[in-house]
């Protein structure tokens, strides 16, 4: 995929966050006494649930596609992506006026391929996997000429994302660390330039399903380490770092911190019954990490970024109770 090699700064996620003013909601940020009892901290959680599409991804597409020229449009805009950055961009292109072709592996959870559909996008089914990925979009653009929107190595993606975190500390004086789930890493290096460029001295971490630790695996080695086989419920947390999120995780990020299955599902269910919202599990993966580790954010005031909210009802991370039958 082809994508832009600069770096954002603090004054992008500025601008960034004023172009898309017209267009993404402002995201209440939300607290829960039980969980600040479980996690020993304050939690101040940004509820990117309820932006459009359900997830932060709407920041990022948007911030692109309403920088982008009428004739950078004219062929409209692709991209490969499991679900809400698919849909995000569908969206945000039929604001502009634009179409948008999305390539979405054929097992992405039926909630996302039909909410793609809805906001209108033309849809490529692939095998899954990365390479599958690539080649299909490769072919798209080939044969439409549309400009590719990464998901997340693209700075104006990025900018877009980083607006979030940029929200939540406008509102909320003194956090201390803050939170975000890593995937492609575009959320987690928009927080983390939002969060240090805002307060230099701030904790920036991220939690990352075990079962899909490439980026974990990145910082150890130094190195983009290619997500393979990633297994994990959390699904929007699949894809490898890229060239550009990669470097920016490295240098501002203190570190990712991995977790369990068992956790995330916890995690998630803990959102759902105490704060009485509905997260996808990649969402609670930044929660699952704040309770491993309690003690080194023990009363500290600590902002998470929800990144969303799109669940396959019917599919349920924690299934029915044992012995209970469907009404």
């Amino acid at each position: 995929m082809t994508c832009h090699s600069t770096s954002p700064t603090l004054a992008d996620i500025r601008r960034a966050a004023e172009r898309i003013r017209p267009y993404a909601h402002r995201t209440p940020v939300l607290t829960c006494a039980a969980l600040d009892e479980m996690a020993g901290a304050r939690l101040l959680f940004k509820a990117e649930n309820f932006q459009k599409v359900g997830a932060f991804k709407f920041r990022g597409a948007a911030n692109a596609v309403f920088s982008l020229t009428e004739k950078e449009l004219e062929k409209g805009v692709a991209t490969a992506s499991s679900g809400n950055h698919g849909a995000a961009l569908a969206l945000a292109a039929r604001l502009r006026g634009t179409k948008a072709l999305v390539v979405m592996p054929e097992n992405a959870p039926a909630v996302k391929k039909e909410a793609v559909a809805g906001y209108g996008a033309e849809i490529f089914f692939c095998r899954p996997g990365e390479r599958a990925r690539e080649e299909t979009l490769a072919r798209v653009v080939d044969r439409t000429g549309a400009r590719v929107v990464h998901p997340f190595n693209d700075p104006l993606v990025i900018a877009g994302q980083g607006t979030a975190c940029l929200e939540l500390m406008e509102e909320i004086e003194g956090l201390e660390a803050v939170v975000a789930p890593v995937g492609g890493g575009g959320l987690l290096s928009g927080t983390a330039l939002a969060a240090r460029g805002l307060s230099p001295g701030i904790r920036v971490l991220a939690g990352e399903p075990a079962g899909a630790g490439d980026a974990f695996r990145s910082l150890q080695e130094n190195r983009i380490v290619p997500s393979e086989n990633p297994r994990t419920i959390a699904d929007g947390l699949l894809t490898s770092l890229g060239p550009l999120t990669f470097p920016i995780i490295r240098e501002l990020v203190e570190r990712i911190v991995l977790v369990e299955e068992e956790e995330i599902i916890r995690a998630t269910r803990l959102i759902w019954e105490r704060m009485k919202i509905v997260v996808e599990p990649s969402a609670a993966v930044a929660l699952a990490a704040v309770l491993k580790e309690k003690a080194g954010l023990a009363g500290r005031k600590v902002g998470l970024i929800l990144s969303g909210g799109n669940v396959d009802l019917d599919r349920l991370p924690w299934g029915p109770p044992p012995g209970a039958e469907g009404g």
